[in-house]
């Protein structure tokens, strides 16, 4: 059996101390690994960081959308969450040139498991993505062997098909992956974009 894995980054500020320039690491070592994966990016961190933002467009990767600000989207009336994903949208296209449709993921997860949540994103030509594997990369503990050892525990138990949802800004993210993928393609595994999962895209997340 070919497992195939959906690397997925949530490209966001980050919100603890890290070594700058993360995301260029990441996008050299996917590279090097001849793997394009999928980037859920943050309107404000768009804005604020256009040449990187403009360097994962540039090396293929799928992207797709991580709100505006970075908030709890349950917290947002219908209009504040409607304006939220518009104007996220907006910075992407503006400065990628590419409509983020129809990938999108709740910041924190929060209310991806919720129907009038779904639904509200659906109308406005998106559909959250879940996963299979969270490994914590953000945590202050995580190092890249733990990183890189969760990710495998996970991805031997998640069958034919997993996204793994991964962080393009902490420290031990891109050192983890360097570990695991050679592994991994030893193995047969299969790198892939959300695009290319055909109909076995996670819309909820994990209890």
């Amino acid at each position: 059996m070919t497992q195939r894995i959906a690397l997925t980054f949530d490209t966001e500020h980050s919100d603890r101390p890290t070594i700058p320039g993360g995301e260029l690491r990441l996008l050299e070592l996917l590279d090097r690994n001849g793997v394009r994966a999928t980037f859920f990016l943050q309107g404000r961190w768009a804005e604020g960081y256009p040449s990187v933002a403009r360097a994962i467009v540039e090396a293929r990767h799928l992207i797709g959308s991580h709100s505006h600000y970075h908030a709890r989207m349950p917290l947002f009336t219908a209009h504040g969450f409607t304006t939220d994903v518009r104007a996220a949208e907006a910075a992407i296209r503006s400065v990628t040139g590419r409509d983020p449709r129809p990938w999108f993921r709740f910041p924190f997860g929060t209310g991806a498991n919720d129907p009038a949540l779904r639904a509200r994103l659906e109308a406005l030509g998106y559909r959250h993505v879940g996963w299979d594997v969270d490994p914590k990369d953000w945590a202050d503990e995580a190092t890249e062997t733990s990183v890189a050892a969760s990710l495998e525990a996970g991805i031997a138990g998640a069958g034919e098909a997993a996204i793994l949802l991964l962080h393009a800004w902490p420290t031990p993210t891109a050192g983890a992956l360097a570990q695991l993928l050679p592994r991994l393609r030893d193995a047969g595994a299969s790198f892939v974009t959300l695009d290319e999962l055909e109909g076995e895209v996670r819309m909820s997340i994990p209890a």
